[in-house]
């Protein structure tokens, strides 16, 4: 192999492994803003519907896990948008905002779609059968499409060249 061919095969290993880090990165950053919106969510539904026993929303626990999803939505989108697709230059906040809540959508729906298969396709309905379908595959499911439309969909702008 001659210097010029070495240093070419040196170069690409460069670049997978360049290619390889920043996924790993984006991707870490990525399940860490998703922990932090699952606790928003718990945490503000917990506050909205249990606070000092019973709270402001304990008989409307629906009004109250929307109220909760909303503001974990919120949380996620500026963590996302900031920092695992911020080397990504912006695009219109209108456009981000409207297709990352409609991908949000779809996912919840992904996982009610792992659960009714569960339950009435399989007819599992056991409460450990419920919480791996709905649960554990079911967020597994949303939370790999919800990565792919984020960065396919969502945050579109060119990427910064200088990361």
């Amino acid at each position: 192999m001659s210097s010029s061919e070495s240093v070419a095969v040196e170069n690409g290993r460069e670049s997978f492994v360049g290619k390889v880090r920043a996924a790993l990165k984006q991707g870490s950053a990525f399940l860490v803003v998703g922990a932090l919106g699952f606790v928003v969510d718990a945490g503000t539904y917990n506050l909205l519907v249990f606070w000092g026993g019973e709270g402001v929303l304990f008989h409307q626990p629906l009004l109250a896990k929307i109220i909760a999803i909303l503001v974990a939505t919120v949380v996620t989108y500026f963590g996302n948008k900031w920092w695992t697709f911020a080397h990504k230059k912006g695009g219109s906040p209108t456009r981000e905002y409207v297709l990352y809540a409609l991908f949000n959508v779809v996912a919840i729906g992904l996982q009610l779609g792992c659960l009714g298969f569960s339950r009435y396709v399989l007819h599992l309905s056991s409460p450990l059968a419920d919480n791996i379908s709905g649960t554990l595959i079911g967020q597994i499911v949303a939370v790999v499409f919800r990565y792919w439309a984020y960065d396919k969909f969502v945050f579109t702008g060119a990427r910064d060249q200088s990361d």
